[in-house]
């Protein structure tokens, strides 16, 4: 059953083209929506029905977190942990709470990532998703801490755990604090290995620096969204390091698929169906 989920053949949205910081988004408010690949004028009600891909070129724009977890998540089942946690300033880096202040207006959070437990087709899970708006989704003690205390609900729990991942990596303004956070949660994911609870790793566009060298990357089984930028130093370093031009597609999911790095490229529309499939494949109980 395994063999046959990973052997279907499926047409993947391919973009070659780098992306280091995330598509704008501007379906808020706004009548009409530009798609940042093709340039098409999109209707953004109709967008927002399609998830937030492109009907022309199925470039995936970004989703806020909460839409996120609307489109994964059974009709009302969402119930969300730690939602007050919020970042300090431990090195007193100057103008980080006054930036942290305007993303949380801006955002309507507190912090990079949103947890919490809910069901998908059926299935008890505990999710996270992280939310580039917020600091460029960076990590920081306290979104390592969301993360960390959402696998131990889990672990507690013995539900599998879902992370869905967009990061531009450490946050700076908290320095070695922030890079503890990938130790942290992969400490925790140890526990979830040791305890045989199934963990899904989704990376979306970006997914970068010590996220993706830490929880992102430590999955059972370990999906992208078409497109998404995936790697941990900047394109332009690693040439200038090995003085070699990279392939034009490099870092994006599918060059990650194509070399064995990832299980799967998912189109958003049948992301909710996959991880239904994966948790009936391993058996999990539908309420």
């Amino acid at each position: 059953m395994l063999k046959d989920f990973f052997s279907k053949k499926r047409k993947y949205a391919t973009i070659p083209a780098e992306r280091q910081q995330p598509a704008n988004f501007n379906g808020d408010g706004g009548v009409m929506t530009k798609c940042p690949e093709c340039k098409t004028i999109l209707y953004t009600k109709e967008l927002k029905k399609q998830l937030m891909v492109c009907n022309n070129c199925h470039h995936h724009m970004n989703l806020t977190a909460y839409e996120r977890m609307d489109s994964l998540c059974d009709d009302d089942s969402f119930v969300e942990y730690d939602k007050d946690l919020t970042a300090q300033d431990p090195l007193q880096f100057p103008d980080y709470p006054e930036k942290l202040e305007k993303d949380r207006e801006k955002t309507q959070l507190n912090e990079a990532v949103v947890t919490g437990e809910g069901y998908i087709g059926g299935s008890p899970v505990v999710l996270g998703v992280m939310d580039a708006r917020f600091r460029m989704g960076s990590m920081g003690t306290a979104a390592g801490e969301k993360i960390t205390r959402a696998i131990e609900h889990a672990l507690e729990k013995k539900r599998p755990f879902i992370m869905f991942s967009a990061s531009g990596g450490a946050r700076m303004q908290e320095g070695v604090l922030s890079l503890m956070q990938m130790a942290k949660t992969s400490a925790a994911l140890k526990k979830m290995d040791e305890a045989g609870l199934l963990y899904i790793s989704v990376m979306t566009h970006p997914t970068t620096g010590g996220v993706s060298a830490s929880f992102a990357s430590l999955g059972d089984y370990n999906f992208a969204e078409p497109g998404a930028l995936i790697g941990f130093a900047g394109r332009r370093i690693i040439e200038q390091t090995i003085r070699q031009e990279l392939p034009e597609d490099f870092q994006t999911a599918e060059f990650l698929l194509k070399h064995g790095q990832l299980d799967r490229v998912v189109p958003r529309a049948e992301m909710k169906e996959t991880i239904a499939a994966v948790l009936d494949i391993h058996g999990y109980k539908k309420r």
